[in-house]
C-alpha cells in the first residue's frame, strides 16, 4: 500500500505537466501557421511608376557635368573714376578774393572757379613787362650802331657788343614769359599786358574740365599755395565700383567678365558693367584685393561714396548638374526623381550648390549617368501625393 500511495501522485502530476505542455504547443503553433500565410509588403511612397500617360508628359535624361559659374557677392563704395577728375589748385601764392562756385554746382572747362590776388603775380608781370621794354631800346641801339659802322664813325667791336645785350635781353623776356605761363597766365593775358604796360594781379582758378565740383577746401580770404588743393571737379558721367575680393577668391575672378552691380541707396537697382581691374597685390591688413568696374551714369543717379553690392562670376568650373525644372522641393529639402526601373522612379534628396543658367548644380546625392526626370517632375511629384493619401 505504501508504494501505491506513492505511485499514484507521481502519475497524477505527469498527466497535468503534460497537460500544460500540449496546450503551449498549440499556443505557439497558431503564429507559426500565420506566419505561413502570405503577407502583403507596404508601398514605398517615394516610388512612382509611370503609366503611359505620364510617360508622355515627362523627359527623362542622363546626369552630366555643365560650366558652373559661382557669383561672389562683395561690398564695395561708388568713387568718381580716376581718368575723369580733375584736382584744381591755385597757379600762384595769393589770397582768395572771390569764389565762383559751390559744391554739387556743374561747371565747364575754363569756367572761373575763384579769383584770388597775388604779388608774386604782379613782381613776375613787372619782370616781364621790363624785359619788354628793354628788348624795345637795345633793339633800336642794335639798329644805331649798324648805321654808324656803315658811317664808319664806330667799329665793328660795338655792333656786336650790342647785338649780344640783345641776345641777353630776349632770353630774359623769354624767361619772364614762361614764368608767367607757369603761373597761369595765357598767352593772350601775356600779349595784354606787353601792349597795355599794366599790371594784373588778379590770378583765376579755372575749371580744367566739365564736370560737377564735388569737393571746395577754400574759403573767402584765404592765403592758398600752388600745392594746395582747392577744388575737385569730376566728370560723373562714368563712375567706378570699386570692391575688395578675399584674397582665397581672386582666383575665380578675371578682368572682362559682367559684374551686377546692387545699390541699396536706389531700392536695390541693378547696374551692369565690366571687371577693367583686378589688383596685383594684396591689402596686408585686410588680406583683400582690390576689383574695379566701370558704370554708366548719365541720370548720375550713383553718387562718390555710395554703398554696394558687386556681384563677381567666377571663372566656369564643370560640376555635376541638373535642369532646374529636374529639382522639387518637398519638405524644405531638394529632391529629383531617379529611375529605378523601367518607367519607375524613386524620389531622392539631393545637396544643391550654385545655380547658373538653366542648370543648378549638385553637391550630392547623384551621380553621374544616372537617369532622372527634367521635364515633368512637378507634376510627377503632385501624382505621388494624390496616390499616397489613397
Amino acid at each position: 500500500m505504501f508504494i501505491n500511495s506513492v505511485i499514484k501522485p507521481y502519475s497524477t502530476l505527469t498527466a497535468s505537466t503534460l497537460l500544460v505542455l500540449a496546450l503551449l504547443l498549440a499556443a505557439c503553433s497558431k503564429p507559426a501557421e500565420t506566419s505561413n500565410q502570405a503577407v502583403e509588403e507596404p508601398r514605398d511612397p517615394n516610388i512612382v511608376e509611370l503609366s503611359e500617360d505620364l510617360q508622355r508628359h515627362v523627359k527623362i535624361v542622363p546626369v552630366g557635368k555643365a560650366e558652373i559659374r559661382e557669383v561672389l557677392r562683395v561690398p564695395g563704395s561708388i568713387q568718381a573714376d580716376d581718368q575723369r577728375v580733375a584736382r584744381i589748385g591755385a597757379s600762384v601764392t595769393g589770397r582768395i578774393t572771390d569764389i565762383k562756385a559751390v559744391l554739387g554746382q556743374d561747371v565747364k572747362q575754363g569756367d572761373v572757379l575763384a579769383i584770388l590776388n597775388s604779388t608774386e603775380l604782379a613782381q613776375s608781370q613787372l619782370l616781364y613787362i621790363k624785359a619788354a621794354q628793354r628788348i624795345d631800346l637795345l633793339t633800336k641801339a642794335v639798329e644805331r650802331a649798324r648805321l654808324l659802322l656803315e658811317a664808319d664813325v664806330i667799329g665793328a667791336a660795338e655792333l656786336q657788343r650790342r647785338e649780344a645785350e640783345l641776345s641777353a635781353a630776349q632770353a630774359d623776356l623769354y624767361t619772364a614769359k614762361e614764368q608767367l605761363q607757369v603761373l597761369g597766365m595765357s598767352e593772350k593775358s601775356i600779349a595784354q599786358i606787353a601792349s597795355s604796360g599794366q599790371l594784373r594781379s588778379y590770378s583765376n582758378v579755372d575749371a580744367r574740365i566739365s564736370g560737377t565740383v564735388i569737393s571746395r577746401k577754400v574759403n573767402l580770404g584765404q592765403v592758398v599755395q600752388p600745392a594746395e588743393e582747392l577744388f575737385i571737379v569730376a566728370d560723373l558721367s562714368h563712375v567706378w565700383a570699386v570692391a575688395e575680393v578675399p584674397e582665397q577668391q581672386v582666383e575665380l575672378v578675371q578682368e572682362g567678365e559682367d559684374v551686377d552691380i546692387e545699390v541699396p541707396a536706389l531700392s536695390n537697382r541693378k547696374f551692369t558693367g565690366k571687371l577693367i581691374f583686378v589688383g596685383d597685390v594684396v591689402n596686408p591688413v585686410t588680406r583683400t584685393v582690390t576689383v574695379r568696374t566701370e558704370l554708366e551714369n548719365r541720370d548720375e543717379a550713383l553718387k562718390p561714396d555710395m554703398l554696394v553690392s558687386m556681384l563677381v562670376q567666377s571663372k566656369p568650373t564643370e560640376q555635376i548638374a541638373v535642369p532646374r525644372p529636374a529639382v522639387v522641393r518637398e519638405n524644405d529639402k531638394d529632391h529629383v526623381f531617379v529611375q529605378i526601373a523601367p518607367n519607375k522612379f524613386r524620389l531622392r534628396e539631393v545637396v544643391l550648390g550654385t545655380a547658373y543658367g538653366e542648370m543648378v548644380a549638385v553637391q550630392t546625392g547623384l551621380d553621374e549617368g544616372e537617369l532622372i526626370i527634367s521635364d515633368g517632375a512637378f507634376h510627377i511629384n503632385n501624382e505621388r501625393k494624390r496616390k499616397e493619401l489613397e
